[in-house]
């Protein structure tokens, strides 16, 4: 039975104290109702004894203590879902912003998900080709992987996330693939600019986005990535489908935590964060991944800004504890020009060894993949010497070393954001670029490959 309470005593902010409750569960729904008829949407944040703790959704301007009423609905928040998703735009609630009708829901289901078997789990093992040639050829993305995008105020990652969702596909199925991208924290304009970016590429007709604005309010913010993995999946795990998750900015996220953690005077952890802000990103990371006998998958890519472009900042370090690798967005290849500017050395997929070879994208994969990576290793290092030797001092070998960095980076990572590269494409560029170096030095290439692909150069 749905009860009403008329015993608010207190409001503190985004807070809400109510007392005398009775049979109020934590992360139950609420609603209050203003003298004025206005309905506001709550949510349980704490039960003691007979008080319950609500964070507002909304504002708490003009809620009169002695004369509004709180009713608790005996749910946690849910999410309709339905197949008719695809191509619709979302507010962090889960509530349709793009003028369409509502959505006739298959089912609800409650937002927070349920943990998935770790028995149930299965490996990830296949390629997905995001059509930019740093992360297929160096850092490859596999399906079911959690591959975190590590950026920095200023950078192009929301440009680089909007190409990966436009251009992202499983190789060597016929599965469906869909996208589910939340934008969390994110300003109008960036909004407008993923929205009809995907317009306008027809991206959108695969995709379900959840947009997340930076004025409204905090616990709106750490709804909104589970709305979006809870319509993910349904469409993974009931629909069958192949499901790119991109989230941007998991830094937005865990400052919205930090300020009910604050409002709520809680203990800090480090700078300020609450102490289970592991925990916390670890319920929604763990969320993707593949199940046995289920065609279905969830891959995901959070994005996130590093405060002062800090790696050992809690929410970048916490997130590589829990994920597989990450790429790393770099200030230095920004400043030259080059777009994506991805820094492949410290960037890390520690799954890339199970989804490529023969059979998934081509049997030298591995070997120029070792070879791009210690070249342009060796090349960084002449290019730093020869700033503080000069020319002069470099040897024969390094200055072809040095030239190599240059040409990779200006041909093999600059591909701009609209140009889409097949794995073919890809490898082909990484051999052409092989062939500035003597064929001695390419010592990390099977002889057979040599002789197969080396004259493609």
């Amino acid at each position: 039975m749905i009860r009403e309470y008329k015993t608010i005593s207190e409001v503190a902010g985004p807070l809400m104290l109510v007392k005398n409750v009775e049979n109020v569960a934590y992360d139950e729904l609420g609603v209050i109702e203003l003298p004025s008829g206005e309905q506001r949407s709550c949510r349980v944040l704490e039960i003691n004894g007979s008080n319950a703790l609500v964070q507002l959704f909304e504002s708490a301007a003009g809620i009169n203590l002695a004369e509004s009423k709180v009713k608790f609905l005996g749910r946690g928040m849910e999410l309709a879902v339905s197949y008719d998703m695809l191509g619709r735009v979302f507010d962090g609630l889960g509530r349709p912003i793009d003028n369409g009708p509502e959505i006739i829901p298959e089912k609800r289901l409650d937002i927070n998900g349920l943990p998935m078997n770790p028995s149930a789990r299965d490996y990830p093992d296949e390629f997905i080709q995001t059509g930019v040639s740093a992360i297929d050829g160096l850092n490859t993305l596999v399906r079911g992987q959690k591959l975190p995008i590590f950026s920095g105020s200023g950078l192009p990652h929301a440009d680089l996330a909007a190409q990966i969702a436009r251009q992202s596909k499983v190789l060597g199925t016929d599965s469906k693939f869909a996208v589910v991208f939340a934008a969390i924290g994110i300003t109008y304009e960036e909004a407008d600019f993923f929205i009809s970016d995907f317009r306008k590429t027809g991206a959108i007709d695969r995709t379900v986005l959840f947009m997340n604005l930076a004025d409204d309010p905090a616990i709106e913010r750490i709804s909104t990535p589970r709305m979006a993995l809870t319509a993910a999946e349904f469409l993974a795990f009931e629909k069958g489908m192949h499901v790119l998750v991109i989230l941007t900015d998991i830094t937005n996220y865990a400052e919205a935590l930090r300020e009910v953690s604050a409002a709520r005077k809680e203990v800090p952890g480090r700078r300020g964060y609450p102490g289970y802000l592991y925990t916390d990103l670890a319920t929604l990371y763990e969320r993707a991944g593949r199940k046995r006998d289920i065609e279905g998958s969830i891959t995901m890519i959070p994005i996130l800004t590093m405060p002062e472009d800090d790696k050992t900042h809690p929410i970048p370090d916490l997130t590589g504890y829990i994920t597989e690798g990450q790429i790393i967005l770099s200030r230095e290849l920004y400043r030259k020009g080059i777009k994506p500017p991805i820094d492949v050395l410290p960037s890390l997929s520690r799954l890339k060894d199970k989804g490529i070879g023969r059979g998934k994208t081509r049997e030298d994969h591995s070997d120029v993949l070792n070879q791009l990576f210690a070249a342009y290793a060796r090349g960084k290092e002449a290019k730093e010497l020869m700033a503080i030797l000069g020319e002069a001092a470099l040897s024969d070998a390094d200055k072809f070393y040095a030239k190599f960095a240059d040409e990779f980076e200006k041909k093999y990572v600059s591909q701009g954001y609209e140009t889409n590269r097949s794995i073919e494409e890809t490898l082909t560029i990484g051999w052409n670029l092989l062939t500035l170096l003597p064929k001695s030095e390419l010592k990390r290439i099977r002889d057979e490959y040599l002789e197969k692909y080396y004259p493609l150069g």
